[in-house]
């Protein structure tokens, strides 16, 4: 009997909870079918219904990866009732939004790095994780044509490619806050930001 839709939804989503707890526990190097089945008291019979594969779980987990870092609280859209900020103040409440300035943000970035190696050796998965980084990409580039157009920025680089540059310096902090915490804590990491942002300004 095929289970109702309410039934297999709330069912998808009793294993994602426990691909998370997984994820945060043991990265996408202890992402089994198994690890996953003991995590919810089940069997890997069940959770071969949902994922036939290793890499049909993979997918998945990278998907919830994307969407608790979608729904966790922004800087750049405060939950708060306060405005979100404007120009230059926007593009850094971005770029805060990426580095591991704290305990989740930090366990949020070591999955996403984690899942670097996964994605690299599967060009579905690679494909998946370039299309997010664009993304990510795009949301940076609208910033930064408001800081340009408010004068905070120069006008003559585009605004996709101080984005691009944006990026990469957000992603190689990430980095090196992640493996090098005591020489990158929050403190460090935000006068780097702040001294990349000003140099921008100037240039």
């Amino acid at each position: 009997m095929t289970p109702a839709r309410g039934d297999h939804e709330a069912r998808r989503t009793e294993v994602s909870e426990a691909v998370w707890r997984v994820l945060s526990t043991r990265g996408f190097e202890g992402l089994t079918l198994r690890a996953v089945a003991a995590e919810m008291g089940a069997s890997t019979g069940l959770l071969t219904h949902y994922f036939p594969s290793k890499k049909a779980l993979v997918a998945h987990a990278l998907d919830v990866l994307d969407r608790r870092s979608l729904a966790r609280p922004r800087r750049i859209a405060p939950t708060d009732g306060s405005p979100p900020p404007e120009g230059l103040a926007r593009l850094r409440a971005a770029l805060l939004d990426i580095l591991p300035l704290d305990g989740p943000a930090v366990a949020g970035n070591r999955i996403w790095v984690g899942s670097w190696d996964v994605a690299l050796a599967d060009p579905e998965l690679a494909a998946a994780h370039a299309a997010r980084y664009a993304r990510a990409r795009g949301l940076l580039a609208d910033c930064v044509a408001a800081a340009q157009r408010l004068g905070e920025l120069p006008a003559g680089p585009s605004a996709e490619q101080l984005a691009a540059g944006a990026q990469a310096f957000a992603l190689g902090l990430v980095v090196q806050a992640l493996f090098a915490p005591a020489e990158f804590p929050a403190e460090r990491q935000l006068a780097l930001l702040d001294a990349y942002l000003a140099g921008l300004a100037a240039a």
